[in-house]
């Protein structure tokens, strides 16, 4: 591993010397906790980063070094678990195969997707606040219109009537920007 760029680490410097004298040690100790390699060896720079930038790292009695380091980089796996379980991460040749395997999921599908869904939002604003939330309710929460006029504390019949008014002022939304797209 190289130092970090824009710094220079002469092969006696304190640093190079605890890299070599606790770097494997540190990544098969990371190693036991993360799923790749490359994840552990991303979680061995930041525990030397943080050696490097530690004002006391340099100052600990020499027994002391390999405690520390292994407590930050406990830390530094810890922290990589947390960000790991906030979001889903799916290597890329496995996406790129499902992706490519239909056209459904083809880039420029999705793409076209987000674009209709973004005009759909903007379309669903223009209308009255009461309408929005009944079209929300029926097709983004997929509730039936029984339940929305539970949850509205209103009849059926009114909730039909203002879905079917909602859709119909859809329609209308984009039947008038489509003409004006057209003139």
């Amino acid at each position: 591993m190289r130092p970090p760029e824009g710094q220079t680490a002469s092969p006696e410097s304190p640093i190079t010397v605890l890299y070599e004298r606790y770097a494997l040690t540190i990544l098969a100790y990371v190693r036991r906790h993360v799923a790749s390699d490359q994840d552990a060896e991303d979680i061995l720079l930041e525990v030397f980063l943080a050696a490097l930038e530690s004002d006391t790292f340099l100052h600990l009695q020499e027994p002391l070094h390999l405690a520390w380091l292994r407590r930050v980089a406990y830390n530094k796996y810890i922290d990589f678990h947390r960000h790991a379980s906030r979001r889903a991460v799916v290597p890329l040749k496995e996406e790129m195969e499902f992706c490519c395997d239909d056209d459904h999921h083809a880039p420029e599908q999705v793409a076209i997707r987000h674009e209709e869904h973004a005009l759909l939002r903007e379309r669903l604003a223009l209308l009255p606040e009461q309408q929005q939330r009944v079209v929300l309710l029926r097709f983004g929460a997929d509730m039936r219109c029984v339940d929305i006029a539970r949850q509205l504390n209103q009849r059926e019949g009114t909730v039909r009537a203002w879905l079917s008014r909602s859709l119909n002022s859809l329609r209308a939304i984009y039947a008038k920007q489509e003409e004006d797209k057209g003139v």
